[in-house]
């Protein structure tokens, strides 16, 4: 028996697939204490129908503390604070549970026989690396005989079954490493390509591999350690007519590597890619930086800046509200509820679209607002992008939004990719993609992905005008980083607003033969100056489109 009041001693099973490592979880009993209760003055007698409100507010609050790991405040909330530190911290952290969901009920509250007012609550308790337990408990709680509310400590209030017989432990049960190969059958390992390894199992899983983690919270036994019942099982058992074929995907090892590589010039700021194919929207690389933790590429959540005008100057184009030749003045600023410029406030004199898109002009942008509906710009997204649609791309992925504005200015916003607008690398490398190719192609990592989203081709006049605007912005505009590479490249430079005490995002999204390609570096300043170091890595690294 271990020292600590909630872990025992590791156990070792003998699993038919690979031996589990065992974190051991339990809790000795703790010993009420606190005030009395008050005589005469049950928690609804007070001349109404519902429990005390301070009661409810004390039972939120111990709630909100244990999930936002205040442990010490949590446990000062009830009859017995050093006891309940102790469990609340053993429960937690021997389990790996992080960032608990714990969620008073607004119904069920009663007086129990004891006199403590009882409040049922769900818990959702996120075990690293497996999955969520949830579960029922009640949280008792009793009035002090100097006024107020405190929880009524007990084991059974963190869990029903939690008690000074039976305790909890965790099971991990080691798996062979998924195998998931590119699309040629190169295996795809972890440790070679650092962006995959969060997405491998996953990967593997979603395509029924059962290469995904698997472990199980049990209850068993204090004294004997013998389980008593299986409380949570995470994970599938592989098919064994399955379990040996590896997963293919639709990366492209070497545009992996290339990809993984590349983000090495960010600078080590966080960053993010994605390159596809323009013809049906397969995913060749997805790269993170840092490689560990959030998938920035396909689940963050980033306003796109002018990378955005890509898609405003098709709904301009669309509805003929502009012609590339057309005159459309380039001011230093442009109020509009809020005074908006031009980076380095800039300024462009009788400049016309085409000047106004290579130079990303946000003043002619904003100036071209009335030309299109307040609903229209998402209307545009969605119709003939995707955006905002669900999206089935074989990993859990943020599919962007595009709300109507609310006022004039954030129409204003909307228009040069700022305001509530937002994407993520793998939706701008799609957007460029549709801008280029006319069609939408949803993005996809695996074969065979359900696919419902229902868009309309762009005009072949439009797709000629966009792909003529992007080339231009890198033979004469603000991705000329990018002159010096073989093939012909188009592009579009991006540079996205954070907040008053954060630099820019800095964007850029590009094509090149069948490949279109987006990156995004948080606080790069600028698109050109660092996302544009990263797209001319990749695309230097690999000259030739694959097959």
């Amino acid at each position: 028996m271990s020292d600590s009041p909630c872990l025992s001693s590791p156990r070792r099973r003998r699993p038919r697939n690979g031996v589990r490592a065992v974190a051991a979880v339990g809790v000795v009993l703790a010993i009420a204490a606190g005030g009395s209760y008050a005589a005469g003055f049950g928690p609804f007698a007070r001349g109404d129908d519902g429990p005390d409100p301070a009661a409810m507010k004390q039972a939120r609050a111990f709630l909100a503390d244990w999930a936002a790991g205040r442990l010490p405040s949590a446990a000062g909330r009830t009859t017995a604070p050093d006891k309940a530190q102790e469990v609340l911290q053993s429960f937690t952290a021997g389990l790996d549970i992080e960032k608990p969901k714990l969620t008073a009920a607004d119904e069920g509250v009663q007086e129990d026989e004891d006199g403590t007012l009882g409040v049922p609550f769900t818990a959702r308790m996120p075990v690293t690396g497996l999955g969520t337990w949830t579960y029922e408990s009640r949280l008792p709680l009793r009035e002090q005989e100097g006024g107020g509310w405190k929880v009524d400590w007990r084991l059974s209030l963190v869990h029903p079954r939690l008690s000074d017989t039976e305790k909890f432990r965790l099971e991990r049960e080691e798996t062979a490493p998924p195998k998931v190969t590119d699309r040629e059958g190169t295996s795809l390992v972890g440790a070679d390509y650092p962006s995959l390894a969060p997405l491998l199992g996953r990967l593997a899983g979603d395509a029924g591999g059962g290469g995904g983690p698997r472990g199980a919270v049990e209850l068993v036994d204090r004294a004997s350690g013998r389980t008593v019942r299986t409380e949570a099982s995470f994970g599938e058992k592989p098919d064994p007519a399955t379990a040996d074929r590896p997963v293919r995907t639709t990366l492209d090892a070497t545009w992996q590597a290339a990809a993984e590589k590349a983000l090495g010039k960010a600078d080590g700021k966080n960053a993010a890619l994605v390159a596809l194919r323009v013809d049906n929207g397969e995913v060749l690389a997805l790269a993170n930086s840092p490689s560990s933790g959030f998938n920035r590429a396909a689940s963050g959540t980033y306003a796109p800046g002018s990378t955005w005008k890509i898609v405003t100057s098709s709904a301009l184009l669309l509805k003929g509200a502009v012609a590339p030749d057309d005159v459309v003045d380039c001011p230093k600023y442009l109020t509009v509820g809020k005074e908006f410029h031009n980076v380095e406030t800039s300024e462009h004199p009788g400049a016309t679209f085409r000047k106004d898109f290579t130079e990303s002009c946000n003043t002619a942008f904003i100036s071209l607002r009335g030309k299109l509906d307040d609903g229209e710009l998402g209307k545009v997204a969605r119709t003939y992008f995707g955006v905002g649609q669900e999206w089935h791309v074989g990993i859990p992925t943020y599919d962007g939004s595009v709300p109507a504005p609310k006022d004039a200015t954030e129409k204003a916003a909307s228009m040069i990719g700022q305001g509530r607008i937002q994407a993520n690398p793998l939706i701008m490398a799609s957007v460029t993609a549709t801008a280029v190719s006319g069609e939408f192609h949803q993005p996809s990592l695996t074969a065979g992905n359900a696919d419902g989203t229902r868009t309309e081709p762009l005009p072949g006049k439009v797709v000629t005008q966009l792909r003529e605007l992007m080339r231009a912005t890198v033979t004469d505009g603000t991705a000329r980083v990018l002159a010096g590479l073989p093939g012909e490249v188009g592009a579009k430079t991006g540079t996205a607003e954070v907040s008053d005490d954060q630099d820019n995002n800095g964007w850029l999204v590009a094509h090149r033969g069948n490949v279109a390609v987006a990156v995004v570096v948080e606080e790069g300043v600028t698109g050109g100056g660092s996302a544009g170091p990263v797209v001319h890595s990749l695309l230097s690294a690999v000259p030739d489109d694959p097959s």
